[in-house]
């Protein structure tokens, strides 16, 4: 077989073709502890690339198979900014990381410019309205989204040992960015997730007489204390009803609540609320901070409840508060 060269003046520094390139891709993703929703988000984005150019291995592309196949994404699909910049973080990625080649255009390569959109907002009587038509654990978990302003895969993946009913906390852990941080726990919610966790216990009591396989664990967590995952304050808060295999280990274990029952019930929520917006589970999340911010919250406050790490992405809810009227006084009501 001849030997791949690198186009468009590429160096490389391991210069060794992959047996299997996915594998190898999928080796450092999780080296590097990236989630696994990166992982299947990149592994489809370099498939979709090498089948685009007729399935050649990518040291034989260059700049301008990048290129066109970028520009594909956007003239043919119209993708949106945020979906054109993962196909690009992903080929960064694989030309990097993965397969080690400098290619000094890479760099140049623009990313598209994001638009800044407002978020959609629930009023506070939406709110009323929408949560007033959930039941059971999904009532709980949209009552806690809006309520301590986490985002939705937080919430799914709750742990019982990071609910601290003493001072009346939630610990999120590894949240975006790889950062922990403390929300609040609201009153109202002490006694339904007591009664949560008394669930929670019933199920792990009941794996534990059948010797079900502890559930995953963070990182390298699993070797070093091999018997925490069995341990119920490493349990989920909202665990799944049923057992399922483990994409990364193969192991059948269980797993937390599926994130997408979530979204179902909201959005079935929304509709028999007759809410109009274009609203979804990470609207609770934005409702949260524009509600805490006009009763008269601090917005440093804010920022650290939800975990930004630039006080200017918390700044946004600052210019819905002053839509729609609420900032000003219409002309037409002066007359």
């Amino acid at each position: 077989m001849a030997e791949i060269v690198p186009k468009d003046g590429a160096t490389i520094e391991a210069g060794i073709r992959p047996i299997k390139l996915m594998d190898q891709l999928r080796d450092r993703i999780r080296y590097l502890h990236y989630s696994y929703r990166t992982e299947q988000a990149y592994a489809m984005w370099i498939r979709r690339y090498i089948c685009f150019h007729d399935k050649r291995h990518p040291l034989e592309l260059g700049a301008l198979e990048i290129e066109s196949f970028l520009t594909a994404l956007v003239e043919q699909r119209n993708v949106s900014a945020s979906t054109h910049t993962q196909a690009l973080s992903a080929l960064l990625f694989l030309y990097k990381v993965v397969l080690k080649v400098k290619l000094p255009w890479l760099e140049d390569i623009g990313r598209p410019k994001k638009p800044q959109r407002l978020p959609a907002v629930l009023s506070q009587e939406e709110v009323i309205r929408v949560l007033a038509r959930l039941e059971g654990v999904h009532a709980l978990m949209a009552r806690l989204l809006y309520g301590s302003g986490m985002r939705l895969m937080e919430c799914v993946r709750l742990r019982v040992k990071d609910v601290d009913f003493g001072h009346r906390a939630i610990i999120v852990r590894d949240g975006k960015g790889g950062k922990d941080r403390i929300t609040v726990l609201p009153s109202k919610l002490l006694a339904p997730m007591q009664e949560q966790l008394e669930r929670a216990l019933w199920v792990w009591k009941q794996d534990r007489a059948e010797n079900v396989p502890a559930v995953a664990l963070p990182d390298a967590l699993a070797l070093k204390y091999p018997a925490a995952g069995a341990q119920f304050g490493w349990f989920w808060v909202f665990p799944s009803e049923r057992m399922s295999i483990d994409p990364r280990s193969d192991i059948r274990r269980r797993h937390h609540t599926h994130e997408q029952a979530l979204q179902r019930a909201i959005k079935r929520a929304l509709m028999l609320a007759s809410v109009s917006k274009p609203a979804s589970t990470h609207t609770l999340r934005h409702s949260f901070a524009t509600h805490l911010l006009e009763s008269g919250s601090d917005i440093r406050t804010v920022q650290e409840l939800l975990g930004h790490s630039d006080v200017s992405t918390t700044m946004i809810y600052t210019h819905v508060l002053n839509r729609g009227g609420r900032g000003v006084v219409s002309p037409l009501d002066r007359l």
